[in-house]
């Protein structure tokens, strides 16, 4: 019993001196994040959702189907009203508009393949109409999945956009 004491001492003490071996946390095969051009915006206003999946395998991203869709807490207020209205991606010659916006089959947006290390980044409009109810928050949440070139898929989510507060001046 004395033993087994003595070993959890050491194992603690290691521990606290940061001396025990660590588990490397690698990335995830693929990232989504999202940004926003503005936290705050009036009902009739427009907000830039931004989405960047970046491939962090060392094999092209071939496919990328992902869902949007609105939180929880924003479709408890009927009164919030939006829609998507436009779509473009980044592109070394600037952007060029994309198809299907709103809950559908984003993945289509992120263009081509994208290489390792390399990402893609599409912008949604989200437009507020002028009727929209205020002081509610409009959030939402993404699933994607991504296959690549060595015949891998990953999947990611729920990744959550910033919330974007409607307000009235």
């Amino acid at each position: 019993m004395r033993r087994l004491g003595l070993a959890t001492v050491l194992g603690f003490v290691l521990a606290v001196f940061g001396l025990a071996p660590s588990a490397s946390a690698e990335p995830a095969p693929a990232s989504l994040t999202f940004s926003t051009d503005t936290a705050t915006t009036t009902p009739g206003g427009t907000v830039q959702l931004s989405m960047t999946l970046t491939n962090n395998r060392t094999y092209d991203v071939w496919f990328v189907y992902q869902t949007i869709d609105p939180t929880w807490l924003t479709t408890q207020r009927p009164d919030l009203k939006y829609s998507f209205t436009g779509c473009t991606l980044a592109t070394a010659a600037g952007s060029t508009p994309c198809s299907g916006t709103g809950p559908a089959n984003l993945g289509a947006n992120y263009g081509a393949t994208i290489p390792p290390g390399q990402s893609r980044t599409v912008t949604l409009t989200l437009q507020i109409a002028p009727d929209s109810g205020c002081n509610g928050d409009i959030g939402f949440y993404s699933y994607y999945y991504a296959e690549f070139s060595d015949s891998t898929n990953a999947t990611g989510g729920p990744v959550y956009t910033p919330e974007t507060r409607v307000v009235c001046s």
